[in-house]
C-alpha cells in the first residue's frame, strides 16, 4: 500500500517531467518579457491535477497531506520558480488556508466558499501593505461592519497573482484592539477594487504581482472566513505552511544550480584539464551539494512536523526557510562562479535562478524577522531539544 510520502515522490517525478517538457523551454523568454502564461498555468492542473491537493474529494481535491504541494513546488522550481510561486499562492495561501481555517474550527465550510474551491479559480492571499510587511500588526486596511456585510478600505501591496486573480483571501482590521483582525474571501470583480501591476521585479518576473486598492468595497456577510477578530490564528498557522513552501522553492532552485555547475565543470577545459579537477571548483560543487541535501532533509523533517502538528512546527518552519533561502542564494552564486562569464549570461539558467532565489529571503517573512522569531522562541525554553 502506498503511503502519502510515496505518493508525493511519484508526484514530484511526474511534475519534473512535465515542467522540463512544457515550462522550461520558454521560462527565460517569459522572464525577459515579464509574461504570465495563463494557458501554461491552466495546463498544469488540467494534465496533472495538482490543485486542491490537501482538500477532500468533495471539494475537487486529492485528500493528501501537505507533502504533496510541497513536492509540486520543489519540482516546478527546478525549471520555473516563477510558475511555482503562482502555484504556491493559489494552492497554499488560498485553497489550503480557506479550507483548513474552517476545518480547524470544526465547522462546515459555507456553501459559497465550497463552490469557489471546487472551481479552482486563480487566486492568492493579501496581507502585505505599503507600511506593513513582516510587521503584520501595523496593518491599516479595515473591514467595517454594515447591515448586509462589510466595507473594505485600504491598500495591499506585493500581492502574488493579484493582476490575474479571480479571488483573494484578504486580511483586514475589524476592531479597535491591535490584534482585532479578520480574514475575508473577496471576489476581485467586486466594485471598489483596483489592481495595479507592480514595477518590473529583479526576479520571479513571470509571476504577476500587484497593488490592490479597496475603496468602499462592499462584500457580503458570508465573505468572513472563520471567526470575527480572530484572523491572526489562521494567519500564524498558515505562515508555517507558506514558509515551508518557499523553502521548497529554494531547494528546487538549488538542485538545478548543482546540476548546471556539475555538468559544466565536467566538460569545460582550462589549462589542459577539466575544471572539475581543480580544488577551488570541487569545493564549490561539493559544498553546494552538501547544502542542497541538508535543505532536502530539513524540508522533509519540517513537513512531517507540520503534518503531526508538532509544537515546534512553527520555529522549525522559520528555521527551514531561513536556512534554505540563504543556501539557495549561495548555491546559485557558486553556480555562476563555476560557469564564469557563461554563468553571467542568459545562455544558462543560473543567473535567472539567482535573481529568483533572492525573493525568498524577503517574501513570507524576511531573514531578519525569522532570526528574531527563532531567537525569541528559543529564549522561552530551558534547553534545545
Amino acid at each position: 500500500m502506498q503511503t502519502e510520502s510515496d505518493i508525493a515522490q511519484i508526484l514530484a517525478s511526474t511534475v519534473r517531467s512535465w515542467a522540463q517538457r512544457y515550462a522550461l523551454p520558454e521560462a527565460g523568454a517569459r522572464d525577459a518579457s515579464c509574461r504570465f502564461d495563463l494557458s501554461l498555468y491552466r495546463k498544469l492542473d488540467a494534465e496533472l491535477g495538482v490543485m486542491n491537493t490537501t482538500l477532500p474529494e468533495d471539494l475537487a481535491g486529492s485528500n493528501l497531506d501537505i507533502s504533496a504541494p510541497i513536492a509540486v513546488i520543489e519540482s516546478l522550481s527546478m525549471y520555473d520558480p516563477a510558475l511555482a510561486l503562482s502555484y504556491l499562492s493559489q494552492e497554499l495561501l488560498f485553497a489550503h488556508q480557506l479550507y483548513h481555517t474552517w476545518r480547524d474550527l470544526s465547522r462546515p465550510i459555507p456553501l459559497r466558499h465550497a463552490d469557489i474551491l471546487r472551481a479552482k479559480p486563480i487566486s492568492g492571499m493579501a496581507m502585505t501593505e505599503p507600511n506593513a510587511g513582516t510587521d503584520v500588526l501595523a496593518m491599516k486596511t479595515t473591514a467595517t461592519k454594515t447591515e448586509s456585510g462589510y466595507v473594505l478600505n485600504g491598500i495591499k501591496q506585493w500581492i502574488t497573482n493579484a493582476p490575474v486573480a479571480q479571488y483573494l483571501l484578504v486580511y483586514a482590521r475589524t476592531g479597535q484592539e491591535r490584534r482585532d483582525m479578520s480574514l475575508f474571501l473577496v471576489d476581485m470583480h467586486s466594485a471598489g477594487i483596483a489592481v495595479t501591476p507592480c514595477e518590473k521585479k529583479l526576479g520571479m518576473r513571470s509571476s504577476p504581482t500587484g497593488i490592490v486598492t479597496f475603496a468602499d468595497c462592499h462584500i457580503a456577510d458570508d465573505s468572513l472566513v472563520g471567526n470575527l477578530h480572530e484572523g491572526l490564528r489562521p494567519m500564524i498557522r498558515n505562515l508555517a505552511v507558506e514558509r515551508l513552501g518557499l523553502a521548497a522553492q529554494s531547494c528546487g532552485i538549488a538542485k538545478t544550480c548543482v546540476d548546471c555547475m556539475k555538468d559544466y565543470a565536467a566538460q569545460r577545459v582550462a589549462f589542459g584539464k577539466k575544471i572539475d579537477e581543480f580544488g577551488q571548483i570541487q569545493k564549490m560543487i561539493a559544498e553546494s551539494y552538501a547544502k542542497m541535501r541538508a535543505m532536502q532533509t530539513l524540508i522533509e523533517a519540517t513537513t512531517q512536523r507540520i503534518i503531526d502538528r508538532h509544537p515546534d512546527a512553527s520555529i522549525d518552519a522559520d528555521a527551514t526557510k531561513l536556512f534554505c533561502a540563504t543556501s539557495a542564494e549561495e548555491i546559485a552564486r557558486n553556480a555562476i562562479q563555476t560557469l564564469g562569464a557563461n554563468g553571467y549570461t542568459e545562455a544558462y539558467p543560473v543567473e535567472r535562478l539567482l535573481r529568483d532565489a533572492i525573493l525568498i529571503a524577503i517574501g513570507g517573512g524576511t531573514n531578519e524577522a525569522l532570526q528574531k522569531n527563532i531567537t525569541r522562541q528559543l529564549n522561552r525554553r530551558h534547553k534545545v531539544d
